[in-house]
């Protein structure tokens, strides 16, 4: 962490804890005074909480972004100056140049001032989720839930695509966001599990997967994550990892445990995404490996 970012948001959590302290009528000290952060959110729908509502009335429409995502509770932790341009469907392209109308280049936000950057970004990359999850599915309705026709039909592909164009594209993104920032802490989060290691009972109903499948598409996902801590270890960039964390919540999981929800009799208006559970525990992860412990 550049000496700056660390020693502002150390700052940002004894700020917050004095407040704390003042309203049990106990003084903060002097020293825990200190100016807000500045936080920008980049990234994607999982980023945005695409899905979750109420929506931020000053995005666009078209990004689907809730108030209630990741960013919106870090910012709360430590009231942060904070400016959200994340947006469903972002690519890495959606950096640099405009993504819809009203929707401007993300790094558009970014000042050399900047003392806070997270994001998640990768997975629109070449479609990969949405081409992944759709061929997918609409495969292993063919087949009733039978065997592995993706595998069978798409082999490494999407894994090719992460490795080959993917991950370079998101390690570019990173040491721009660095250029751009250079006294910023930035945090690239990892995407929560979509789908479990194996198939579990009654998931198909859900998530029409095949049996063989479930497996591909958790290694899909494994290799996009590695993709992700890669990028981020070469540019001396933070990494959230939400392996552990998410393993248990996928969106086969009951409503109350998962913290993605399905693609069919989810709870979302957005389906394959976080619920408000899911935003809430990437908060909680991305604030304990930033040292933003105060809730």
């Amino acid at each position: 962490m550049p000496f700056h970012a660390k020693n502002r948001l150390l700052s940002a959590v004894l700020a917050t804890a004095g407040t704390a302290a003042l309203g049990l009528g106990t003084a903060a000290p002097a020293q825990a005074v200190s100016d807000p952060l500045n936080y920008v959110a980049l990234g994607d729908s999982y980023s945005a909480g695409s899905g979750v509502l109420p929506l931020d009335p000053d995005a666009s429409l078209l990004c689907a972004r809730t108030t209630r995502n990741y960013p919106n509770l870090l910012a709360a932790r430590t009231g942060a100056n904070f400016t959200d341009v994340t947006c469903g469907g972002a690519q890495t392209k959606h950096f640099t140049a405009a993504q819809y109308p009203g929707a401007a280049p993300q790094f558009d936000a970014l000042r050399s001032d900047t003392d806070l950057v997270t994001l998640t970004i990768g997975g629109n990359d070449n479609n990969t989720f949405v081409s992944a999850i759709l061929a997918c599915g609409s495969l292993g309705l063919l087949t009733a839930g039978q065997g592995s026709p993706c595998k069978d039909t798409y082999g490494s592909t999407f894994s090719d695509d992460i490795a080959d164009k993917t991950y370079p594209a998101i390690r570019t993104a990173l040491n721009q966001i660095r250029a751009k920032s250079p006294k910023a802490e930035i945090a690239i989060l990892g995407y929560p599990w979509i789908v479990p290691e194996q198939s579990v009972p009654g998931c198909f109903l859900k998530m029409p997967v095949a049996k063989g499948d479930v497996p591909y598409l958790h290694q899909m996902q494994t290799d996009l994550n590695a993709a992700v801590e890669k990028a981020a270890a070469e540019t001396g960039v933070t990494f959230v990892d939400m392996a552990e964390a998410s393993k248990g919540h996928d969106a086969c999981r009951p409503i109350g445990t998962r913290w993605i929800e399905p693609l069919l009799f989810g709870t979302n208006v957005v389906p394959v995404h976080p619920n408000a559970a899911g935003e809430a525990a990437m908060a909680d992860r991305a604030a304990a490996v930033l040292g933003l412990g105060v809730g």
